[in-house]
């Protein structure tokens, strides 16, 4: 299993300054929603010019015009990107189109995705590389926020996922149990008071699962 680090913060000075102490302990480097936004996809190319050996992964959340958002992020230099699972099936269809004349990855995040078996099997056609189980950050703060839901879905995914939403040390041993074959951790790494140390952690819990 990979270990993916989401970094949700705002400025790309902020990023590659966390990227210099957990870079080396990561296998795919996740450039937030907000990040991009705030900073433009500037960013995806300053972090695989700084870290050319790692996947840089676009969280893009493309919700209309697939195609050509995941055109932008691949020539920004981005290794792979997400289109919203509930964006309409032509949009996910265009970026995976992209995706397979740059050679690279499409994931469809699940995020907002109510029926999440239902809409798997729809995705299984569509032709995205993965799909991410994603419970995101507003959700996490809503009392009925289940983390064990997520990995019930992964059990019976039937293609490959990634897990992102909470994940921390406690966590990973069960992300790995329900078959994730990547897990993605933000604030457990961001907001360590030493972010280097807390992805090394994972990286050997993930070390010692395997």
């Amino acid at each position: 299993m990979k270990l993916q680090v989401a970094i949700d913060l705002l400025s790309t000075a902020d990023a590659l300054t966390l990227l210099n102490k957990v870079a080396q302990h990561v296998d795919v480097i996740e450039l937030g929603t907000p990040l991009i936004k705030q900073q433009g996809l500037s960013v995806v190319t300053n972090v695989k010019a700084a870290h050319p050996g790692k996947l840089v992964f676009a969280d893009m959340k493309t919700m209309d015009t697939g195609e050509l958002e995941a055109d932008l992020a691949f020539k920004a230099g981005a290794d792979i990107m997400t289109v919203l699972a509930s964006a309409a099936d032509s949009t996910i269809a265009g970026a995976v189109k992209a995706g397979k004349m740059h050679g690279k990855a499409v994931v469809a995040d699940m995020i907002g995705v109510s029926d999440k078996a239902a809409r798997l099997r729809e995705l299984k056609g569509l032709g995205v590389t993965w799909v991410e189980l994603h419970g995101g950050l507003d959700e996490q703060a809503q009392a009925r926020y289940s983390f064990e839901n997520l990995l019930e879905v992964g059990r019976s995914a039937g293609m490959p996922f990634s897990v992102a939403g909470g994940i921390n040390i406690d966590r990973i041993a069960g992300v790995e149990s329900a078959g994730a074959t990547i897990a993605v951790a933000g604030a457990a790494i961001y907001g360590a008071k030493d972010p280097g140390a807390a992805a090394k952690a994972l990286r050997e819990k993930i070390k010692q699962l395997g």
